[in-house]
């Protein structure tokens, strides 16, 4: 298969890339300077449109929506979020998602059986609201939202949308103290786009395949 896998550069991404490769994929990383990567910024609407442009006609069975943005870990109630963080981290985690899926949908309806996976986060659970990190968790609330609404607007066209947890991951955005590898969440991802189809889209599970409440 081939996929391409949004913020391959580091973390998860890398990690994902890494496992994927080693079963026999054809991997497309992007990253926002990174060399080895495609170039992509997620954040820049003409960056997704040069990279579907560069891609040409490259038959893709899957997207990975893995990059991510959370910048609002110690923001106090009273005088935190300003506005600009809110803008850059929703152009991140949810408006780039969104317009990464519609410059892909041609490629992806190149093959048989297109996926894609969008990396969100259960902070964008109601069930497991903390009043803390607003945006991150509003952001990751409204990637789960448009995951669950693309997966009944492409079920028509053979495409297959799941979203996933990655878990509480040892990164630069998860910390030290995390429960899981990088490679760790990377195998349980994998897996999860192996098992992702047209009866299961839809679906918000863990990375260890257990349904995550919404």
């Amino acid at each position: 298969m081939t996929l391409l896998i949004t913020g391959a550069n580091r973390g998860i991404g890398a990690a994902l890339a890494r496992t994927l490769e080693a079963r026999g994929n054809r991997v497309l990383g992007t990253a926002r300077n990174t060399p080895g990567l495609l170039p992509l910024d997620v954040s820049e609407p003409a960056s997704i449109t040069a990279l579907a442009s560069e891609l040409g006609d490259t038959a893709l069975d899957a997207l990975i929506c893995n990059a991510g943005a959370y910048l609002d870990k110690p923001e106090p109630l009273d005088t935190g979020y300003p506005p600009e963080m809110w803008a850059e981290m929703f152009a991140v985690n949810v408006t780039g998602v969104f317009l990464t899926v519609q410059a892909m949908l041609p490629l992806l309806e190149r093959t048989a059986t297109p996926k894609i996976m969008i990396v969100s986060s259960q902070m964008g659970a109601n069930a497991l609201a903390k009043g803390n990190a607003l945006i991150y968790r509003a952001s990751k609330a409204a990637a789960l939202n448009l995951g669950t609404n693309l997966a009944v607007a492409l079920k028509p066209r053979g495409i297959a949308v799941g979203i996933y947890h990655p878990g509480w991951v040892a990164t630069d955005m998860g910390g030290a103290e995390a429960d899981l590898t990088p490679e760790q969440s990377a195998t349980g991802l994998a897996d999860r786009l192996d098992a992702l189809n047209l009866e299961t889209t839809g679906c918000f599970e863990t990375w260890d395949g257990r349904a995550h409440p919404y």
